[in-house]
């Protein structure tokens, strides 16, 4: 349930009405917008009167949300959660560039890609630590020592990280990371979204391969409910009939997304695709869509990467992809 309240509503009056709701024994989102005042009822909204909160001077409507994803929803919140991570701002109409490799490698290597994508328009360095594979046999990452590489690339060119979380119980490794990834495998592990919702961290949150947008926002909904509604939703693709390509981008989801929630929605054209020459076109694309970032696989050697070579753009072709995105943007915006 949420109640809008009329314009001019004084602090000292939503305070009264706050303690009052509590008394129920309900949990109160305040939303504060440039018009418009939103309290988020959760909780039994069965014991609240809705005639009688109507009837209160101060409240212009009270409606009912049917949709089970509250804290996520943008009835609740009006206005674009807008996430600040260091000096980069994702969503409300500012866009980040997150590049860097699939899996960090060694020293050189991630220092190497850092610098060559914040000279060409990237804000948030990308790079995994930890990586989920289908094979056993497969390089599962270096851990906690590509985290520590991580961050001296941080300290080389001041962009701030995300990396992929796999487990809680690493957890404490991520203190100095900037935004924790729950990558798709991991979208409906309500044990971890849980732990995550008690950090203060933003997390970028990956659709699942086979999961619903409804399911996305559930998701989020459960990280949220700890507290933590620094959330960034993540389009990387879909598995279908089709097999020309890894997955399938669904790009209906950037505007249903932005529909139903007030959080971020970036999209990953790498993991979608699954072929660096697809990654331009599909990042275009979600930009002209509205996107509010993108996250690009970029190797300074795909052919000898450890991890997903076959989709990573070379510096010098994200450097032009770079340069056809802020056109797009600059057309649309």
């Amino acid at each position: 349930m949420i109640a809008i309240l009329k314009h001019g509503t004084t602090p000292e009056q939503t305070k009264h009405l706050i303690n009052w709701l509590a008394r129920m024994e309900l949990d109160v989102h305040v939303s504060e917008g440039a018009e418009v005042t939103v309290l988020g009822l959760i909780g039994d909204t069965s014991r609240v009167d809705m005639e009688l909160l109507s009837s209160l001077e101060m409240v212009e409507s009270v409606k009912r949300v049917s949709e089970p994803f509250k804290q996520a929803n943008r009835k609740f919140h009006p206005n674009d959660t807008v996430i600040e991570v260091g000096k980069v701002k994702i969503g409300g109409g500012n866009f980040a560039m997150m590049a860097g490799p699939c899996s960090v490698e060694s020293e050189d290597q991630i220092i190497e890609v850092a610098k060559a994508v914040k000279a060409a328009g990237a804000n948030i360095l990308r790079g995994g630590a930890f990586k989920p594979r289908t094979s056993p046999y497969a390089f599962q990452g270096m851990g906690g020592q590509g985290i520590d590489l991580l961050l001296k690339a941080k300290a080389e060119t001041g962009l701030p990280i995300v990396t992929e979380i796999m487990d809680i119980s690493t957890l404490d490794l991520f203190a100095d990371v900037d935004i924790i990834q729950v990558g798709a495998r991991n979208m409906q592990n309500f044990n971890l979204l849980k732990e995550l919702g008690k950090t203060n961290k933003p997390i970028l949150l990956k659709r699942g391969l086979a999961n619903t947008l409804q399911e996305l926002l559930m998701s989020a909904e459960y990280i949220m409910s700890e507290g933590n509604e620094n959330i960034m939703l993540c389009e990387r693709g879909i598995r279908t009939f089709e097999t020309y390509t890894r997955n399938t981008l669904d790009l209906s989801a950037v505007s249903v997304l932005h529909e139903l929630s007030h959080l971020p929605v970036i999209v990953d054209p790498s993991h979608a695709t699954g072929k660096a020459k697809l990654v331009p076109p599909m990042a275009v694309a979600a930009t002209a869509a509205g996107t509010d970032g993108l996250i690009i696989e970029v190797h300074n050697k795909p052919a000898c990467a450890l991890c997903d070579g076959a989709q990573s753009l070379t510096p010098a072709q994200f450097e032009e992809l770079s340069r056809k995105v802020q056109r797009i943007r600059e057309a649309i915006v």
